[in-house]
C-alpha cells in the first residue's frame, strides 16, 4: 500500500523560502504570483494490507517524526 503525505506550513507561520520562490519567480518574468508556500511531499510504501491500520501507522509516523505539528500541517492520501 502506497501513501502520500503532503506537509505544510501552517497558517499565519511565516514561509521566507516561499517568499524567495515568488521573488525569484517574479524576476524570471512570471507576473501575477501573489504568495507562495513551500512544502514537503513524502512517499511510503507499506506493507500493511489494512487501511486503518495502515492510516493509524502512518499518523503516529507524522506526529512523531515527519511533521513538526507545532508549525505545520499535513494531510495523508493513502493509494
Amino acid at each position: 500500500m502506497k501513501a502520500r503525505i503532503h506537509i505544510t506550513l501552517k497558517e499565519g507561520v511565516l514561509d521566507p523560502q516561499g517568499k524567495a520562490i515568488a521573488h525569484a519567480l517574479g524576476n524570471l518574468g512570471f507576473s501575477g504570483v501573489e504568495q507562495v508556500r513551500q512544502g514537503k511531499y513524502i512517499e511510503i510504501e507499506l506493507a500493511e494490507t489494512d487501511e486503518a491500520r495502515a492510516r493509524a501507522s502512518l499518523e503516529a509516523m507524522c506526529q512523531r517524526l515527519l511533521a513538526n505539528t507545532v508549525i505545520e500541517t499535513y494531510a495523508i492520501d493513502i493509494a
